[in-house]
């Protein structure tokens, strides 16, 4: 086997089922991985998930390169393991995570029901409890990279093929990409919750440059929704293609999207497909909180280290085609 077999058609369909869920994967987010005989194979930083069987979206790097850069042999990037020098795509800012994790398969998505669950301390025990009997792990927020693998290391056992990272998603794996996807399907059945509706009708013509979302009324219109909104950033590609939170502010401001209280949401008509994506996501997940489940931020200081870092900016400029 060469190691261009590790891509294989059931682990490409699997990536791109996944990318073309919204509810498992928005815009540039998640990321898969596939490994053998010392390499790994993993998503490209910036690039879509939902690509993956009509573009050449994944890097091979070597395993034990990566492996070594997770326990501090380097700056954590992984570029300096890419196995062919002529790849100018860069592995996925997660790449440590992935190959540290002793799976051949190894799947990370921002699953909604999961986020749903795991920005809530409430729904952090909810998902215990729906999850028992699986080899699961909760850990805390990091920032993603060499912090976000460190923590992850001192969560699991060697056993755990189930990962809730709190304020950021879900990572399953397996021996093969058939039961990696089996055991996908199983945490989702067991964390759905029913969505509420947040649309509603839009008051107004909006102002030049800017379009209502009618999907999104209630997260401007009904207090709850709007304090939370207004509390904070939940989850690290929120940060990176909304910024933090959702200002309330003049429409000439230039975030991509705005909250008007009593009324909605103001989106700027030229906002890329992943900043569309990332309010859709917004929506999803909040529409699915339980009332009586708190919903807390990353924080100032998280979002600052994303909007500060340099793989991040990587990624927002693929994602305005830069």
């Amino acid at each position: 086997m060469t190691h261009t077999d590790l891509l294989s058609p059931a682990f490409r369909a699997l990536s791109a089922r996944l990318g073309q869920d919204p509810l498992q994967v928005q815009g540039p987010g998640g990321n898969t991985s596939v490994k053998g005989d010392g390499v790994m194979w993993i998503k490209a930083s910036g690039t879509e998930l939902a690509e993956a069987e009509t573009k050449e979206i994944f890097v091979a790097v070597d395993l034990a390169a990566a492996r070594a850069e997770a326990e501090g042999a380097g700056d954590g990037t992984c570029k300096a393991a890419v196995l062919d020098p002529g790849v100018t795509l860069r592995p996925s800012i997660e790449t440590t995570f992935h190959a540290v994790l002793d799976w051949p398969v190894v799947m990370h998505t921002h699953s909604v029901a999961t986020l749903t669950h795991a920005i809530s301390p409430q729904g952090c025990a909810a998902a215990a409890d729906r999850l028992a009997g699986l080899p699961v792990a909760f850990v805390p927020y990091r920032k993603p990279g060499l912090p976000l693998t460190r923590e992850i290391l001192a969560h699991i056992g060697p056993d755990t093929r189930v990962i809730v990272l709190q304020n950021h998603g879900l990572i399953c794996c397996g021996e093969t990409v058939e039961d990696t996807g089996d055991l996908i399907a199983t945490v989702e059945a067991r964390l759905a919750l029913p969505p509420a509706d947040l649309s509603g009708p839009v008051r107004g013509d909006p102002p030049e440059g800017r379009r209502w979302v009618p999907s999104a009324t209630r997260l401007g219109a009904d207090p709850r929704l709007f304090r939370l909104v207004r509390a904070g950033s939940y989850y690290p590609d929120h940060v990176v293609f909304l910024g933090p939170a959702l200002p309330v502010a003049d429409p000439d401001d230039g975030r991509p999207a705005i909250l008007v209280e009593g009324q909605g949401v103001l989106m700027r008509e030229d906002a890329t497909a992943a900043q569309r994506a990332m309010l859709d996501c917004l929506v999803a997940v909040l529409s699915r909180l339980p009332e009586d489940w708190r919903a807390d931020p990353i924080g100032p200081e998280a979002e600052a280290e994303l909007l500060n870092w340099d793989a991040e900016k990587y990624r927002m400029a693929l994602a305005r085609g830069g």
